[in-house]
């Protein structure tokens, strides 16, 4: 007989405190001693379990340059080595209790362009589930090697203008096979769910003690807007804040259906996805991807640079790992809304590093080939340009009415085409929608606490 995996709430991800003690003291032996212990999927979440307090750090100002105080999540301790791992959780064991995904009987599709793709493997390695991983065969070597690591099958698509869509696509012709269920981090409603009350309540806890202990602003890069729901629980405590979408320059899709490659893995899928409330997006803004590539190299080996301008050392050397490149593309987008909205000393600008430094050394060295040269002197051109210059151009407002109906076709655009009716897709005009699937969590906590580790 199969059993439900026996893994944590919603509430016990944000509340690390409310697990059984047995159970979270197996959990931090397991986080520091062995990856693979499903006792594991109890590190899910935002905090450190230890001590209770959301892992962040706020940011040098003499890196910023702004008033505004910048405080960065890190996703890079959630088991995996991102908080992707969460979204990919919650969708898989909603599955199980409603005795939709069942142990034993399905394997698991994850469409993905990276980090998502890892967090099914590891998922799925805990749960005892069979993978495949559909992705652009563009992304680094890095993170088909964690996904293969973690023991899932990779099924890749042609890299293209039209990567994401090849991705889906190709699900969806997997997914007629009655024995594959897809964690579906583009359309199903989980992975808002888990960042709107994990991720969203981690953040305004994070903040507290900062500045005025509120949250003005949240930047997030969307590859499946999974993140971008944080900011509505953002909104719901401090009404005041503004959630900005943040999108490749060279893929600009959110900003006028724009279309190309970029190097900003893991963001800028060229589409506006299923779960993305884009009634609470108030702004967009574009970021050029090479400046993301090179504000990373600037943190990771600029570390003399960042001590000349005024950046403690330890400092820079405790930064050196904790960001990957959407995570750089995040905090350029956090200082140019810094700037764009004058924001002042009082003031929390919140955003989020999905993973670090340790799956982009391929991105890195291609960096270094594509440049006549990267010494410090380069690097200190770079600090100035990317991070001390960033501007606040290209920055869309979309809160009138006329942007938001444009926002809405293109979401019709891109998911009829998959089936969706256009009532389903109106509902989302709507933020009971959004509402009623928010409370759907005290629901599911029930169904998991009581079929947990239970025979099926």
């Amino acid at each position: 007989m199969s059993k439900i995996p026996f893994g944590p709430t919603y509430d016990e991800m944000l509340h690390p405190e409310h697990q059984d003690p047995k159970v979270r003291k197996l959990a931090e032996k397991a986080l520091k001693e062995n990856e693979l212990d499903p006792i594991n999927l109890f590190n899910i979440g935002w905090k450190n379990g230890g001590n209770g307090e959301v892992r962040k750090i706020v940011l040098p100002k003499a890196l910023t340059g702004v008033d505004a105080n910048i405080v960065v999540m890190l996703g890079k301790y959630f088991p995996s080595g991102s908080h992707k791992v969460g979204p990919a959780y919650a969708t898989l064991i909603e599955g199980c209790v409603d005795g939709a995904i069942l142990p034993g009987k399905h394997t698991i599709l994850g469409p993905s362009t990276g980090n998502f793709g890892i967090g099914v493997s590891y998922i799925t390695n805990l749960m005892k589930y069979d993978a495949i991983v559909i992705m652009p065969d563009n992304m680094s070597k890095e993170r088909y090697e964690r996904i293969r690591k973690y023991g899932a099958k990779l099924d890749l698509t042609p890299g293209s203008e039209s990567d994401v869509i090849l991705t889906l696509e190709r699900t969806y012709e997997l997914k007629k096979n009655p024995m594959n269920a897809t964690l579906a981090q583009f359309e199903l409603l989980p992975n808002y769910r888990f960042h709107r009350y994990v991720t969203g309540n981690s953040a305004i806890e994070a903040v507290k003690g900062i500045g005025n202990g509120r949250i003005a602003c949240f930047t997030s890069a969307p590859g499946s807007a999974g993140t971008l729901a944080a900011g509505d629980e953002m909104k719901k405590a401090f009404p005041e804040c503004k959630i900005a979408a943040l999108e490749p320059h060279e893929c600009s899709t959110l900003t006028d259906d724009g279309l190309g490659q970029h190097r900003i893995e893991g963001i800028g899928d060229k589409m506006i996805t299923l779960i993305h409330n884009v009634l609470t997006t108030d702004f967009i803004v574009q970021i050029h991807d090479d400046d993301c590539v090179r504000g990373l190299e600037v943190v990771h080996s600029g570390t003399d640079v960042l001590v000349k301008h005024g950046i403690d050392r330890k400092v820079a050397e405790g930064m050196r790992e904790l960001f990957g490149v959407s995570g750089i593309c995040n905090i350029i987008g956090a200082i140019k809304m810094a700037k764009y909205l004058k924001l002042g000393p009082d003031d929390n600008v919140v955003t989020i590093a999905t993973d670090g430094f340790d799956r982009y050394d391929s991105v890195v060295e291609n960096l270094h080939e594509r440049e006549l040269e990267v010494t410090d002197h380069v690097l200190d051109r770079w600090f100035k340009d990317v991070f001390l210059g960033a501007s606040t151009c290209r920055i869309l407002d979309t809160r009138g009415q006329e942007e938001k109906e444009r926002l809405f076709k293109r979401k019709e655009y891109d998911w009829l085409k998959f089936g969706y009716k256009q009532e389903y897709l109106d509902s989302m005009r709507h933020p009971e929608f959004w509402e009623e699937e928010y409370g759907k969590i005290k629901a599911y906590d029930e169904k998991i606490k009581a079929k947990r580790g239970k025979e099926i």
